[in-house]
């Protein structure tokens, strides 16, 4: 029987800023806009926390039956270190799916009813990750999946369930979170390419080795800052408000020293956990400069 505090390091709570940032980010705009509903912020965070914690319990229960979470660098996982039954983690994935679906259903009945097939792509996706026969998180796809659903979809679509409208700064936001949100899967997989590629688990880090693997994480934080840039130079905001954005990149300097001075193993847990306070960060900066652009 897995312990209250077992189960809450399942949820594995050092990825819920990559729930809570794209709804950030998201509310910036809105607010932005005039558009900011409250009540709607809540319920897209309600989403993004429902599909984050899903899909961290699903990973736990799919590479769990697989063998694939037996040797593990990083934290235990509930049943790949037999700390739960592997029926009790799949029910908790999905309760946590379901509570994001009703969140969800609520907001698309007061925006667009389309946002209903959104959302049930989103957990499809979710689960498909590392569920089912042919997991395409196995195959190298899991950061295009984080980019597209913890950037894109998220910024963009906690924008529009409160504006009802598209716009380039939440286009930018989404692009901005969503490399960060990449960068923490990608430090992820980084830490574990020695076990995923013995246990026949091709992410993109095992596909890619290990130095093009840290030149990625370099890539994808300088995309995220550029689009921060951008936004202030295209909607003619003071150059002082993206000195806001110093902590994120303090924060996303030293995670880029740690991969250039080659760290690995259990040394690349201090990295997952800055790039995730960067990337809220980043998503509290991104909010403000689109804020002083009104």
């Amino acid at each position: 029987m897995a312990t209250a505090a077992q189960w809450i390091e399942g949820a594995r709570p050092r990825t819920l800023p990559a729930a809570i940032s794209p709804v950030v980010a998201g509310c910036g705009v809105a607010a932005a806009d005039d558009g900011f509903v409250w009540w709607k912020a809540l319920l897209a965070l309600s989403v993004a926390l429902g599909l984050q914690i899903g899909v961290n319990y699903a990973n736990d229960y799919s590479d769990g039956v697989r063998g694939t979470d037996e040797q593990r660098v990083g934290p235990p996982r509930l049943v790949g270190s037999r700390l739960a039954t592997p029926t009790a983690v799949r029910s908790a994935a999905v309760v946590a799916f379901s509570l994001a679906a009703a969140s969800g259903f609520v907001l698309s009945i007061t925006a667009e009813w389309w946002l209903i097939a959104v959302g049930a792509v989103a957990i499809v996706a979710a689960w498909y990750y590392t569920g089912g026969k042919h997991p395409y998180g196995y195959r190298g796809l899991g950061e295009a999946s984080v980019f597209v659903f913890f950037g894109l979809v998220a910024v963009i679509g906690t924008a529009y369930v409160q504006t009802g409208a598209f716009t380039l700064t939440a286009l930018t936001g989404g692009i901005g979170v969503g490399a960060l949100a990449c960068a923490i899967l990608v430090a992820n997989n980084l830490r574990d390419i020695p076990t995923d590629r013995a246990s026949g688990k091709r992410t993109l880090a095992v596909l890619l080795g290990d130095r093009r693997t840290r030149a990625l994480y370099a890539a994808l934080t300088v995309v995220a800052y550029v689009a921060l840039v951008a936004l202030a130079i295209q909607a003619g905001a003071a150059w002082w408000t993206v000195s806001s954005a110093l902590p994120a990149a303090g924060l996303s300097i030293r995670s880029l020293q740690a991969l250039a001075a080659g760290a690995a193993g259990r040394d690349l847990i201090a990295v997952l956990r800055d790039t995730g306070l960067a990337e809220l960060l980043y998503a509290v900066a991104f909010a403000f400069v689109a804020l002083t652009t009104r």
